[in-house]
């Protein structure tokens, strides 16, 4: 493997390729292949959610007011603020506890709100994005978040910065890359090299490469080779000599999958039979 004689061509390919952008990660460092929402669609998903809520709090406070016909200035005051605070607090922040992330608005755009590590959100995310937005929605229609999201790259609103949230498409992302094979001319090195872990930035640089089948042959032998030569510090010792980068990236992502994969079941295995022995009896009391 050669590495290139340059550092700004292949940095410029990576950028071009778009391989370091953000991106949704599950707990096993895979990529998922989601993106965050424009500034439309959460203007449009904001809209059906404010309209939803308005209807609701126009029906909340006929209802009061039938209900309770008697009440003074004070207590009808009273009652509006309550209505106000279910609406634009109590309600948002249930339902996107409750949904995961999804609303009204968010299912009919095709998008959900999710953490920045791209779990679920809990109730402590739901609910200061809920507190943020009486603000930035409500009280100034919308046109504070609209301007928050247009200059953040990940179309975050302010509650979404205090939460560490944002709102990725959950509709319309491409199919998920193919589970990568060892090539077969490596089997033999790769099941005796020490092959440390790579940080998840790199794993994750590396493993979208090798899904991605949209770039030139030029683009595409700069940015393996420029990930390779990333790749190399971590594994001893290095491949048979003149292996191309991308056999060589693929073996490396696929031992070190096989190994923590052994190394799970064998946790495993070990738990069940810890349990076994702990749920015996005594052999002083077995009769």
């Amino acid at each position: 493997m050669t590495t290139p004689s340059r550092r700004r061509g292949p940095e410029a390919a990576l950028t071009r390729a778009r391989l370091q952008e953000d991106l949704i990660i599950t707990g096993e460092a895979v990529a998922l292949d989601i993106r965050p929402t424009s500034v439309g669609m959460r203007v449009l998903g904001g809209l059906v959610d404010a309209l939803a809520y308005l209807l609701g709090a126009v029906g909340l406070l006929i209802l009061a007011t039938r209900l309770l016909s008697g009440l003074n200035d004070a207590q009808i005051g009273v009652v509006q603020v309550v209505t106000f605070a279910v609406v634009m607090v109590i309600a948002p922040t249930v339902v996107e506890t409750l949904t995961r992330g999804r609303s009204l608005g968010k299912w009919a755009t095709g998008t959900r709100v999710v953490r920045d590590d791209g779990g679920p959100v809990r109730l402590r995310h739901a609910l200061v994005r809920a507190l943020a937005g009486v603000g930035e929605l409500w009280l100034t229609a919308g046109s504070v978040a609209v301007v928050a999201a247009a200059v953040n790259r990940r179309g975050k609103r302010l509650g979404d910065l205090l939460a560490g949230t944002y709102a990725v498409r959950v509709r319309g992302g491409a199919r998920p890359p193919a589970p990568l094979a060892m090539p077969p001319e490596l089997a033999a090195w790769a099941a005796g090299a020490d092959i440390r872990a790579l940080p998840d930035g790199l794993g994750l640089s590396v493993r979208t490469f090798l899904g991605r089948d949209s770039m030139t042959p030029q683009r595409r032998a700069e940015l393996g080779a420029h990930l390779a030569a990333q790749v190399e510090p971590f594994v001893a010792p290095p491949p048979p000599w003149g292996t191309p980068p991308e056999r060589f990236l693929a073996a490396v992502l696929v031992a070190r999958r096989d190994r923590e994969l052994a190394a799970g079941l064998r946790a495993q295995e070990r738990e069940r039979a810890e349990a076994a022995q702990i749920g015996r009896l005594p052999f002083e009391i077995r009769g």
